[in-house]
């Protein structure tokens, strides 16, 4: 029936998942001076070159974007990091903690900074690797 919903499953669209990692905050390093930019959700800056700055993952692609500032990849992206989850994640029967949209801010990474991704096709492997261990956890043989 149009316009039900059952208020025991509450799913979210992909696109929905995506827009809520958006906020996870990212850090970035400015190429240029900019003032404050005011929000609804917030202030951020001002923004001065070449001086790291925290800003929602959505401000950091829009800026990005635009060629006003690089983003640096979280810690938990770089090649040890990674390959330490997925040992952990393999030699284990139980889910290994990891960030909880680690699947969504890597992609969005992916397709608008991957210039600031060292090694990011490493970087891509190893995350495709521990989503797969993941979902055959998941999805018993």
């Amino acid at each position: 029936m149009a316009g039900q919903s059952d208020s025991n499953m509450s799913l979210f669209s992909p696109e929905e998942i995506e827009f809520m990692a958006e906020d996870e905050p990212v850090e970035i390093v400015p190429n240029l001076r900019m003032d404050s930019l005011n929000f609804i959700c917030g202030d951020y800056g001002p923004f001065h070159p070449q001086l790291a700055a925290q800003v929602p993952l959505w401000l950091a692609v829009a800026l990005k974007k635009r060629g006003k500032c690089t983003i640096r990849p979280p810690q938990w992206m770089s090649i040890e990091n990674l390959a330490q989850f997925l040992e952990l994640e393999r030699d284990s029967h139980a889910f290994q903690p990891l960030p909880f949209h680690y699947l969504e801010i890597s992609r969005l990474l992916f397709d608008h900074a991957r210039e600031d991704i060292p090694d990011m096709y490493m970087v891509r492997s190893l995350i495709e690797d521990i989503r797969d261990v993941r979902f055959h956890k998941w999805r018993p043989i």
